[in-house]
């Protein structure tokens, strides 16, 4: 069984983040969220992987190589410029002969991808759709489907009056491959406006597949904040002990500091004394706390260095980042890579700090 990955968006809610690395690279529990999807599909014995390519094609090539260090194996192909959902599978027909999977770059979820095969092929389908519940559908694409769950509409983010299910298209389908002769080449085309709603209105097979396993897309701040609370607290299948504490490697903690789980830290972290570290947070490697420090739901990225007396509380701190003594990162705010902050600053909740935002470079000057 193959699987196609899109994995070419520029992720631009998630900026700053984004600027130097795709969507789908960026870490969770200090791996790239691409490498817990191969996982994922390992676990199904899918290890035939197709990526669909675009920005920054080398960050996720250098790391993955052939995919033979991670047991599977890889095959690359670009677009440029982009081509949309559809247009991205088409441009990887040559490599899809048989019936195969497609996976946005940026889901985490826990769907039982046999159930779905096996529900796939009981319905004869062309073109299989996983459906998640969502609290708020008018951001998403909602389907609309038969007491059979063969889909009969599509309404992409419906106004909450025009929303009749909490149904939402999750981003993971089964695609018979002379679905592929419907979609023109090198053009920009997507399933979800175009392929999908061409195919039910000629009558094709097309079923939903609603499923109630965790789901999750990271494409904003907030959710890639709530992806690694839900994965440090036990709430997805890929579970983690609910007050475990994770030390990768070695590491110098004070004897004095102060770690509550869930947490993990990094290989090469210097940890001062009279730190806290609360949980749920991740620090990188080769990170360095100084003394008296509070890091309280935090994620922090490698490399990064936090001076004496810092807080930082609910916040996304990046690579390469250095923040000056008695400094204090508020709610909700993300530094992105190479971000200095000056000793005694206070950063705002909410605050989006990055180099394409001004306030980096009054940053970078303090």
């Amino acid at each position: 069984m193959k699987a196609v990955i899109l994995a070419g968006g520029e992720g631009t809610r998630l900026r700053p983040l984004t600027l130097n690395r795709p969507k789908s690279m960026v870490p969770i529990l200090n791996r790239p969220f691409l490498e817990h999807m191969i996982d994922y599909l390992k676990g199904y014995n899918i290890d035939d992987i197709i990526l669909a390519l675009c920005y920054l094609p080398g960050y996720i090539q250098n790391y993955f190589g052939d995919g033979s260090d991670f047991g599977v194996r890889l095959t690359y192909v670009m677009e440029d410029p982009p081509l949309g959902t559809a247009g991205a599978v088409k441009n990887i027909e040559q490599h899809l002969d048989e019936t195969f999977f497609v996976f946005n770059g940026d889901i985490f979820t826990d769907l039982d991808l046999t159930r779905m095969m096996e529900f796939h092929q009981e319905m004869g389908a062309k073109v299989t759709i996983a459906l998640t519940p969502v609290e708020n559908p008018s951001i998403y694409g909602v389907v609309e489907a038969d007491a059979n769950s063969r889909v009969e509409r599509f309404i992409e983010k419906p106004s909450p009056d025009a929303a009749t299910t909490n149904m939402i298209n999750a981003g993971t389908y089964i695609i018979a491959p002379e679905v592929l002769e419907s979609i023109p080449a090198e053009s920009f085309c997507t399933f979800e406006r175009e392929v999908f709603p061409m195919l039910v209105e000629t009558g094709e097979p097309v079923y939903s597949h609603p499923s109630d396993a965790y789901w999750i897309d990271i494409g904003s701040h907030e959710k890639y904040l709530k992806l690694h609370y839900d994965l440090l607290r036990g709430k997805t299948a890929k579970s983690f002990p609910s007050k475990g504490i994770r030390v990768d490697g070695d590491c110098d903690i004070h004897s004095q500091a102060e770690l509550k789980g869930p947490l993990i830290i990094g290989t090469n972290c210097v940890i001062g004394p009279r730190v806290q570290v609360k949980g749920p947070s991740v620090i990188g490697p080769n990170c360095q706390i100084g003394a008296d420090s509070l890091i309280d739901r935090a994620v922090v990225w490698k490399n990064t260095r936090l001076g004496q007396a810092v807080s930082a509380r609910g916040c996304v701190i990046a690579e390469n980042v250095f923040v000056g003594d008695r400094s204090q990162i508020m709610q909700g705010s993300v530094l992105g890579d190479n971000v200095v902050v000056g000793a005694g600053k206070r950063i705002e909740r909410d605050t989006t700090l990055g180099a394409d935002n001004p306030l980096f470079q009054l940053s970078n000057a303090l």
